[in-house]
């Protein structure tokens, strides 16, 4: 039969009880019949009982606390017979300080066990949740010895390691984690960090170490802690891994994005300002400068615009190249974007290196590419700026060198051209003048100014073309040249355009029915979704017939969009107005938009009437095949830019239509344009 605790403890009480009751009985009994040596003998056995119970019992403190006081009373009670009264009370003592040890020594007893029990408790929880992180996470556990040699591998750290638990077990952990660097010594410095740290037995948390498992690369995470058992001695490191090549290689590719571009494999804008940056300090330092070109290709919005973004862009991979393949020492070629590149020189001081350079990187942009079996022809412009001359910050110097860009364009392209301080000036008026032209057709200081076309045979006005002039309050006149480009440039062309083909058509109808209108259309006014309806707003409004307004386009309008461009005007002819193609010849080739497109009449350029006057064969042999081709395809011919008498006999015999210059008539006021007529009238009158 089973016996509970209970009574486990009460048969133990007894048998405390029992056990000193006899020794109480003796105490009793014996003083009468012994001396007093032997009492004493006595009493000091039955103190040490009182003493080792303490000790020997202490899993039963109440059977202890028992014992002590019957052994302490039956000793007080033998000694009071006696009448040895102070032993009495020396007894008494003793048996209170041995009631009180005994609590005492039981309460730590008691601590010590449950502490014993919540270590077990935590060693088990721990054991648990380990358990259950290697089997749920990629991460794993190790575990190496005072020699560094692996022990109590688990199967998922094995497997790390790409070999079986038992093939890894007691070998070094570093032979195992650096494959064949292992024999020739030839570590990672991660390896060799991780080296130091366990031979100088010190923790070390998410430690980043390149690792080769079976002749791969790759790159673990290690966080470790060394152990010492109970006596302080060093028992080796225990700690957690896990694989972060991928993790590595995305944060990599981060930060790789974050200084390349990524179609070009140049340094980015981010690199390069950083380079410029660095350049400017160390041309402080030593007293010497340092050089930043901007380069800009030419004619590449044609390209994009006529074979697609794919072709510019495999475009740009060889102009990468090409400029990577000009730097030499201390020269950095990046891409800011677009079609915009830049180069860092760190070290300009020696005499020309700036001009040379933005020399051959012009020359070797403008070599012919072959790219998806187009042969493309693009050039290049160049801005630069030095420092600490031009600039002391890496903003002073990339604004310093754009405006030269700015120069080198606007004088054609294909230049190079340096800042200088005049550049500022310049910037500063191009910007006013933008601010003043944005309030001109509010203010109403745009005006029209007509010049004449006339028949090549009768000399008699056939139409007149419409040009735009503005008077500005702040600035008084301004050049077309210089604020038709400014308007282009910032699109306000095409509220100004609109304003011009109804003011355009507008005049027309003080003029006799049989005299055309001509309105010059720009590129951006002409791919607007919106160009087809403004024309017949302006021709409802106005009243004007379409068969009197004939819209100018020049070439330029086919690198933009030639699918919404060739639209638009389709759209436009089936109003009944005509087509005029201006400036041919001087840009994109338009034959084929020539069969596509029933232009009315193609514009010989001036340049090409004035070679012809000074008698140069390939401006003759141009007019004569422009002239010739306009007659197959049933077209007018207009020269451009007439100036002399002699020029207009050559034009006229050359089979030209209608010829516009100088020599027939200025551009002319609205006014004067109508006085025209009413001298013709008058005169026949």
């Amino acid at each position: 039969m089973r016996i509970g605790p209970a009574a486990l403890e009460r048969r133990q009480n007894l048998n405390s009880a029992a056990a000193a009751a006899c020794w109480v009985g003796g105490l009793l009994a014996f003083p009468p019949l012994a001396d007093g040596a032997q009492d004493i003998t006595m009493l000091l056995c039955v103190l040490v009982l009182m003493i080792s119970s303490t000790f020997v019992f202490s899993t039963s403190p109440l059977s202890v606390l028992i014992y002590i006081a019957m052994l302490g009373a039956g000793a007080a009670l033998s000694l009071a017979l006696d009448w040895q009264w102070p032993a009495v009370g020396g007894v008494i003592l003793f048996t209170i300080a041995s009631l009180v040890a005994t609590i005492q020594v039981r309460t730590i007893f008691l601590k010590a066990r449950l502490a014993e029990a919540s270590v077990i408790e935590k060693d088990k929880v721990v054991s648990l949740l380990l358990r259950e992180f290697e089997e749920n996470e990629a991460d794993w556990l190790w575990e190496v010895d005072p020699a560094r040699r692996l022990r109590a591998v688990s199967p998922r750290f094995a497997f790390a390691l790409g070999r079986a638990q038992a093939d890894v077990e007691g070998k070094p952990l570093l032979e195992m984690v650096a494959g064949r660097n292992w024999t020739n010594g030839q570590f990672p410095p991660s390896l060799h960090d991780l080296a130091e740290r366990l031979k100088n037995r010190e923790s070390f948390p998410n430690m980043l170490v390149q690792v080769s498992i079976l002749g791969e690369e790759r790159w673990w995470e290690l966080s470790g802690t060394p152990m010492r058992d109970e006596q302080g001695r060093f028992t080796g490191f225990r700690g957690v891994g896990s694989d972060v090549t991928e993790q590595r290689k995305s944060s990599e590719k981060i930060a790789y994005l974050a200084r390349f571009d990524t179609l070009t494999q140049l340094p980015n804008r981010l690199q390069l300002t950083e380079a410029l940056g660095e350049a400017l300090r160390y041309a402080v330092q030593w007293r010497t400068r340092c050089a930043l070109l901007m380069v800009d290709l030419d004619r590449f919005k044609a390209v994009n615009d006529s074979l697609g973004h794919m072709t510019g862009d495999k475009l740009l991979a060889q102009v990468s190249a090409r400029l990577q393949s000009l730097m030499g020492e201390n020269q950095l070629c990046g891409r800011l974007g677009g079609d915009e590149f830049a180069i860092v020189i760190r070290d300009a001081s020696t005499p020309g290196v700036v001009r040379d350079l933005a020399r051959q990187v012009i020359e070797r942009l403008s070599e012919p590419y072959q790219v998806d079996h187009h042969t493309l022809y693009v050039g290049a412009s160049v801005g630069s700026a030095e420092g600490p001359r031009d600039g002391n910050s890496v903003e002073e110097m990339m604004r310093n060198a754009d405006l030269a860009l700015y120069r080198a364009k606007d004088g054609g392209g294909g230049e190079h051209c340096g800042f200088e301080p005049v550049l500022h000036a310049s910037a500063e008026e191009r910007r006013q003048l933008e601010m003043a032209l944005r309030k001109a057709l509010g203010r109403d200081e745009l005006l029209l100014h007509y010049q004449p076309v006339v028949d090549a045979n009768t000399e008699s006005v056939v139409s007149f073309e419409a040009l735009v002039r503005w008077n500005s309050a702040e600035h008084g006149f301004i050049s077309p040249g210089k604020f038709i480009p400014l308007a282009e440039d910032t699109r306000l062309i095409v509220p100004i355009g609109q304003w011009v083909m109804r003011k355009a058509c507008e005049e027309a109808r003080n003029w006799p029915d049989h005299i055309k209108v001509n309105v010059n259309v720009s590129p951006e006014q002409l791919l607007e979704p919106g160009f087809h309806d403004e024309v017949v707003e302006a021709l409802a409004a106005t009243g004007l017939k379409p068969e009197r307004l004939e819209v100018e386009v020049t070439e330029s309008i086919f690198l933009r969009d030639a699918t919404v461009a060739r639209n638009a005007l389709e759209k436009v002819m089936a109003l009944g107005c005509s087509v005029a193609l201006d400036d041919f010849g001087t840009g994109y080739s338009s034959l084929g938009y020539l069969r596509k497109l029933k232009f009315s009449t193609i514009k010989v350029d001036r340049t090409f009437v004035q070679g012809a006057a000074q008698g140069s064969a390939e401006s003759l042999a141009i007019i004569n095949a422009v002239v010739a081709m306009a007659n197959s395809l049933k077209m007018t011919t207009t020269a451009e830019g007439v100036e002399t008498l002699e020029e207009a006999n050559l034009i006229r015999s050359l089979g030209c239509d209608k010829i516009q210059g100088f020599y027939f008539g200025r551009p002319m006021t609205a006014t004067d344009a109508r006085g025209l007529f009413k001298a013709v009238r008058e005169r026949r009158a």
